[in-house]
């Protein structure tokens, strides 16, 4: 590869390119032009937190019910009895241990334990809701609960990764970065596939990774316990050179690394971080906008609350009426809904901080039309045991919970599938993380058989060898 110092002296003699010659001077490198270039881009570690969206795609199959996903993950896993799937005979033979329940997931657990909330029908309806989520019970009518979802492991990471990337394993590319991969992005100005999390959820960046697809579809990542742009957006930093110059300098950078890839071919990373350049640059002007929810009316914000995970679900929205293609909420740091101890009173603290908060974003959506082609999904990587542990506590649960939808076409007021008696294993019209996959993408138009990416010698997809779409829970 000529030097920097020659190509620079070339393309000078060209154009002129209005890069300082004080700033010339001091790239050494390539590599030192590339930490530099962007007047204000910290640094190439942007490449890996601010990936870029590829809008070029490769479309919907046929028409879509959905064009955007908003997911509320409830990382650590409720428990399903708790709140969509009511079992009266979990406190008939509570402190039991009947031989439907002799069954063992992760942990040994004891009898069963009783269920100390009250359910009843909301809406038309007449979806069974429990009174942990009185808000929330009031969109009864646009919830799909599916209430017999069953997965492959009974541990975190394997689970997080089968909701998440389709295989218990961390090899595989994420949920968010298939749906960029098929589609692409309504948004040039910002990521299409946004994580928000205030903390580290279990296995981390594993979750919203590209794997082997094109860089630029990895999840971007933020950390919004703070609000401020500062905090929120570390790798945006206030430009130091007006909108003009930024465009020179990233033009000049396009035709270095231009020259790189016709000497040495195809080079993914070099591209995605090309990519990741020209986000993070279109980002300076369009995320401080996007990210900031003090421009919202107060009456908006008194209506979300005012916790992380409230302030996550109005971002959410902001998010899709911009075109982010897929945002990701992890209710907290690590595994709040974890609830091996004390499971009554933590569970009684988590739905009151995310009830008003979804109700809001449901309320939102449908007023300004978004929840026509917007799906929501809500739920954990599985449930938790109706026996218990550790006499208060719930262990987890892959056997039988319970996710619901809403919106972007499926049927509202509904509830399908069936878990045991006691809640505990998934009995009827059972679907598993591959057939919830396979649903979600064919409602944003995609053929789950159909959309693959071919390495290390084969085709691969989201729902590997399995899946099928659950038609019945289709509008």
């Amino acid at each position: 590869m000529p030097s920097l110092s020659n190509a620079c002296s070339r393309r000078g003699r060209e154009s002129n390119r209005n890069v300082t010659s004080s700033a010339i001077q001091n790239l050494f490198s390539r590599r030192s032009w590339l930490q530099t270039a962007g007047g204000g881009l910290a640094s190439l570690g942007l490449a890996n937190l601010l990936s870029a969206s590829d809008r070029r795609g490769h479309g919907p199959l046929f028409a879509p019910r959905a064009k955007r996903v908003i997911h509320l993950f409830m990382n650590g896993g409720p428990f399903q009895a708790d709140l969509f799937d009511p079992k009266p005979k979990i406190n008939e033979y509570a402190g039991q241990r009947p031989e439907a329940v002799q069954l063992r997931t992760e942990n040994a657990t004891g009898g069963l334990m009783a269920v100390p909330y009250a359910f009843q029908p909301r809406g038309q309806s007449g979806l069974e809701i429990s009174e942990l989520l009185p808000k929330l019970a009031g969109h009864a009518d646009e919830l799909c609960v599916i209430r017999s979802m069953h997965t492959d492991n009974p541990n975190h990471g394997p689970a997080l990764f089968m909701m998440n990337n389709g295989t218990i394993a961390p090899i595989r590319p994420s949920m968010g970065s298939w749906f960029l991969y098929g589609l692409g992005s309504d948004n040039e100005n910002l990521p299409g596939y946004v994580v928000l999390c205030p903390g580290r959820p279990v296995r981390f960046s594993e979750l919203w990774t590209n794997g082997f697809l094109p860089g630029e579809h990895q999840g971007t990542y933020i950390n919004h316990a703070d609000l401020s742009p500062a905090k929120m957006l570390p790798y945006l930093k206030n430009p130091t050179l007006d909108a003009t110059a930024q465009r020179r300098q990233l033009n000049l950078l396009r035709e270095l690394n231009d020259d790189h890839l016709a000497a040495r071919g195809t080079d993914r990373a070099l591209e995605a971080r090309i990519q990741s350049m020209e986000t993070a640059f279109r980002m300076q002007f369009a995320a401080t906008d996007a990210f900031d929810i003090s421009r919202e009316p107060a009456a908006v914000r008194e209506e979300y609350g005012t916790s992380h995970f409230a302030n996550a679900c109005l971002l959410s929205r902001r998010l899709a009426e911009r075109g982010v293609r897929f945002t990701q909420i992890y209710y907290g740091d690590g595994q709040p809904w974890d609830t091996h101890r004390q499971h009554d009173d933590l569970t009684r603290k988590l739905c009151a901080d995310i009830d008003q908060p979804i109700a809001a974003l449901l309320s939102d959506l449908k007023r300004t039309g978004l929840l026509e082609d917007t799906l929501v999904i809500w739920g954990g990587e599985f449930g938790r045991t109706p026996t218990s542990e550790s006499n208060d506590g719930r262990d987890h649960n892959h056997l039988g919970f319970t996710m619901w939808l809403a919106g972007g076409g499926v049927k509202g007021g509904f509830a399908y599938g069936a878990t045991d008696e006691f809640g505990f294993r998934a009995v009827a019209d059972k679907v598993h993380v591959h057939d919830l996959h396979a649903t979600i993408l064919h409602l944003m138009g995609l053929d789950h058989e159909h959309l693959t990416y071919r390495h290390a010698g084969r085709d691969y997809r989201l729902t590997d060898v399995y899946g099928h779409v659950v038609d019945d829970v289709l509008a």
